[in-house]
């Protein structure tokens, strides 16, 4: 039950969107005019300063930690922990680095509980205890759930606890190899008189878990609620706080997840990792190209296949587009996977560049897998499917087709081409339709890949589709 306020204590409304505080209510936020977003609540009176904090030069405390030049400070036993899940351990850099503090977002039902349990229960197989803290769900829930998953470890410790001092008592009295806090929407401080959820809560019990990983250098992973933008529930203040972030993206009712780094203070943000969602949880795919593409069907207009790299890894994917005479007056343009705005760029390149009537057109396109491609390399791939699909004919199924398209035509090299080359061959295909003006040293074709070299989109079409320029 929150605390009522005393004599001396003040009322302000903030932001759960932008964090924004406003002494009154307002309908309206006046930053982020968002509406209905302004939460009551109780601020505690602070601490008065003192004269030693109020000006001048405070005298420094005996046996209080001194700066050291960063040449002698030692690594040693801070090495990271490695988990048994290696798409996990790629997201992440190579493991969980001891004292982190890691957010894991993602859609309701998308999977987090479910990662987060399998990976709580591996590590206390191989390194000892783990602590998972639920705030949403009963142990016997957890139990199911691990019965399900097949996880059920001895050395896996579960407590159903909101109050965020209780958490750490426990997990300082078992001393564990990791803590798993699941969600920090739910967990509150009592010495805060708001509710669990609210910008001041969300942001306080954040800084005292982050305080005590630092510590006690024990990582922490907390799952964090999303809105229905996609964003991290609470204020914005949270995801700078932790170490790292990551999201766990798919659609629920598709087949893979995509775990992707948005943010890393020990590794790289461009790797990815990919699960498949099964009855026994989510199962690590170690060669997504074959995955993406094991459906694909090869002797339909429309579809074609781009190599896109996230961090290290070339991912082969299924670009499908489809055109239709729109009903309308203004023609429709749909992207799933790819940016709206970069597909609209690459209709008017075609219209313009190639001579394709697309103005009366719906055009639809689609990124098979539920991954989301944000690089330039993918754009010949998406104009090919539109003008296969346009003019019904259909792509060679040996070909993959990499470059990114300029506004007057012209076909741009792209970095990683050999990586990309390599893994194009490693899975049988025959071609790879190529910008003409690569960079030095780069596109040696594999043993047995042929490469269509063009100047213009308008030519790497008519590659793909084998039509005469």
């Amino acid at each position: 039950m929150a605390k009522k306020p005393t004599t001396k204590s003040r009322v302000k409304y903030i932001c759960s969107a932008c964090g924004y505080e406003s002494p009154a209510f307002l309908g309206r936020c006046p930053e982020c005019d968002a509406w209905g977003t302004l939460v009551e609540t109780v601020v505690l009176p602070e601490t008065p300063m003192t004269s030693s904090t109020r000006g001048g030069f405070a005298s420094l405390p005996v046996g209080l930690q001194r700066p050291e030049p960063l040449a002698r400070i030692s690594r040693e036993g801070f090495q990271r922990l490695p988990l048994a899940i290696g798409e996990m351990n790629r997201v992440l850099g190579g493991g969980l680095v001891p004292g982190s503090l890691v957010l894991v977002g993602g859609d309701p039902g998308i999977g987090k509980s479910t990662l987060l349990l399998q990976v709580a229960a591996l590590l206390a197989v191989e390194q000892g205890p783990v602590l998972y803290v639920s705030a949403e769900e009963s142990p016997q829930q957890i139990k199911l759930r691990a019965e399900r998953l097949n996880v059920a470890q001895d050395d896996l410790y579960v407590i159903a606890e909101t109050d965020v001092e209780t958490i750490l008592a426990h997990a300082a009295a078992l001393q564990p190899k990791l803590v798993v806090v699941d969600s920090i929407q739910t967990v509150a401080l009592d010495s805060i008189a708001s509710t669990a959820g609210s910008v001041t809560q969300v942001r306080e019990c954040t800084a005292v878990l982050m305080r005590w990983a630092k510590t006690s250098q024990i990582p922490v992973l907390i799952v964090g609620h999303v809105t229905k933008e996609g964003a991290i529930a609470g204020p914005r203040v949270l995801e700078h706080m932790v170490d790292v972030v990551l999201y766990l993206e798919g659609d629920r009712f598709g087949q893979y997840r995509i775990l992707r780094g948005v943010k890393n203070r020990y590794g790289s943000t461009d790797e990815v990792g990919v699960f498949e969602m099964a009855g026994a949880g989510l199962l690590e795919v170690t060669n997504p190209s074959e995955a993406f593409l094991q459906e694909r069907v090869t002797n339909a207009a429309g579809s074609t296949v781009a190599v896109t790299v996230e961090g290290t890894r070339p991912i082969l994917v299924e670009v499908q587009a489809l055109t239709s005479p729109t009903p309308y007056g203004t023609p429709r343009r749909t992207a799933n996977g790819v940016d709206t705005n970069r597909l609209l760029l690459l209709t008017a390149v075609l219209s313009r560049r190639v001579g394709l009537a697309l103005g009366d057109q719906d055009i639809f396109v689609n990124v098979v897998g539920g991954l989301k491609i944000a690089e330039p390399a993918a754009d010949l791939a998406i104009c090919t499917a539109v003008a296969s699909a346009f003019k019904s004919v259909r792509v060679d199924p040996t070909a993959v087709c990499i470059g990114e398209v300029g506004l007057s035509g012209e076909l741009r090299s792209v970095r990683d081409l050999d990586r990309r080359l390599l893994e194009a061959a490693s899975l049988g295909f025959k071609r790879a339709i190529v910008p003409a003006a690569l960079r030095r040293g780069r596109g040696r074709p594999p043993e047995g890949l042929e490469l269509a070299r063009a100047v213009t989109v308008r030519e790497a079409i008519a590659a793909a589709l084998g039509e005469e320029t």
